[in-house]
């Protein structure tokens, strides 16, 4: 028997959209186990709205806020931003073994302390917790994510010391510990970076006290900010010729060194010092720097202010309140 050929294109269009989309496929990609785990997760906060999507009469690999893997199609990616969600973070995180990045970020009603569950994400390349009200110390087992690049636990709510055991680390690209209400010092360890990157350090707005590591000197950081805390001593050896430093703020501390005397890495663009007590004349070679943010004000620096290069295109407010500096933008030297 012969097909009508006027069936045949209602045919072609059947089989596009049979293949095309989830719902007509005999395929699913989900795994199960995920999928038991990702509805276990929604429970445990309160079946929020930001949530809806998932739902388990479809395939969790298109559900909002997480990602399949291509090859394995295990869940790698949980990425809860912006939501209005009240709780903890769930224990059941940690049992999606092939995530990759976890996050939370934004949820200011997010509470209680990161769960110990998480140091079974073994293969866990990005962890950001930042912008919630979590609590309690930064934990100990988060040196055992040995594929961690990414460590963001900023803008929350965490006390006690930075756990030396992050240096072990040996992927770490960036450490964000910065808007919370640690205390102690900066670990002597941060020193001695295992892995061949030396990871961004940004620590700033805690209560951090004592002198920054000597330690710190022996690596080339590209960026530090320590700044906002009450740090004290003498840093010069974060500076030098041959580091490759290009973003560095120790603002609002009580650091105490001649600046006279340091030499500085032409990669610098960014350098802020304001609110300490920082003595000595500014250097000639801060001239020769492409710098686009400086300010060195509220310390006690004397002399002329090198001519030249960028430091005139810097206003007043840049070196306002030091012992007696002079000269262009500042009043002349008498």
């Amino acid at each position: 028997m012969k097909m009508n050929s006027s069936f045949l294109p209602i045919i072609l269009l059947s089989l596009f959209l049979f293949l095309s989309f989830p719902s007509f496929s005999l395929s699913v990609r989900c795994n199960p186990k995920d999928k038991q785990v990702l509805l276990q997760i929604k429970k445990d906060l309160g079946n929020p709205y930001h949530l809806a999507s998932w739902d388990p009469n479809t395939d969790c690999c298109y559900w909002y806020v997480v990602k399949c893997d291509r090859k394995t199609n295990r869940i790698n990616a949980l990425t809860v931003f912006q939501a209005n969600i009240s709780g903890q973070i769930p224990a059941a995180v940690g049992d999606l073994p092939y995530l990759e990045i976890l996050q939370f970020h934004h949820i200011t009603n997010l509470t209680g302390t990161i769960q110990p569950t998480i140091a079974k994400l073994t293969n866990l390349k990005q962890l950001r917790l930042s912008f919630t009200n979590l609590t309690g110390q930064i934990p100990e087992f988060l040196s055992q994510l040995k594929n961690l690049t990414l460590l963001e636990l900023n803008y929350n709510q965490f006390t006690g010391t930075i756990p030396s055991s992050f240096s072990q680390l040996p992927n770490l690209l960036a450490i964000h510990l910065d808007r919370n209400k640690l205390t102690g010092q900066i670990p002597e360890s941060f020193g001695k970076f295992k892995g061949g990157q030396i990871p961004e350090l940004y620590l700033s707005h805690n209560s951090l006290t004592g002198p920054v590591p000597r330690s710190l000197g022996d690596l080339n950081f590209t960026r530090l900010d320590f700044s906002r805390n009450k740090l004290e001593g003498d840093v010069s050896f974060l500076f030098g010729k041959n580091k490759t430093i290009q973003d560095i703020d120790l603002s609002r501390n009580t650091l105490e060194f001649d600046i006279s005397k340091l030499e500085f890495p032409e990669s610098l663009t960014s350098l802020d010092l304001n609110h300490n007590k920082i003595y000595g004349r500014l250097p000639e070679g801060l001239k020769d720097l492409e710098l686009q943010y400086l300010n060195v004000s509220y310390n006690r620096l004397c002399g002329e202010i090198p001519q030249g290069g960028k430091l005139q295109s810097f206003d007043v407010y840049s070196y306002l309140h030091n012992k007696c500096l002079c000269g262009s933008p500042l009043p002349d030297c008498k």
